[in-house]
């Protein structure tokens, strides 16, 4: 679709035309922006359902919901063994046992 095709297109010619008054950063969409906005503000308006932690973007809510799901994904796979891991940030704990071999 044209909408498709002009998006990537306005990222790579520089134009951002939503700029921060506070850090001086520019954006491309006003989406992006908002979100960087509440750096500033401390805005979370995502909240968890079952520990009540907030945050300020739905997909470090989701992220975190895995802390409180048993399914069993764990989609974060060592390359150096065969352990995997439900959180990336786990992943990165677990990586640094492999430095001293």
């Amino acid at each position: 679709s044209k909408c498709y095709l002009l998006k990537p297109k306005r990222k790579h010619t520089g134009n951002n035309p939503y700029k921060c008054k506070q850090c001086n950063k520019a954006f491309s969409t006003k989406s992006r922006f908002i979100i960087h906005q509440r750096i500033h503000t401390g805005e979370k308006p995502y909240q968890c359902c079952q520990c009540y932690k907030a945050f300020s973007q739905n997909s470090t809510l989701k992220i975190h919901m895995r802390t409180h799901t048993h399914t069993g994904e764990k989609p974060y796979q060592c390359s150096q063994c065969d352990k995997a891991f439900s959180l990336n940030s786990n992943l990165k704990v677990h990586m640094r046992t492999h430095i001293a071999e």
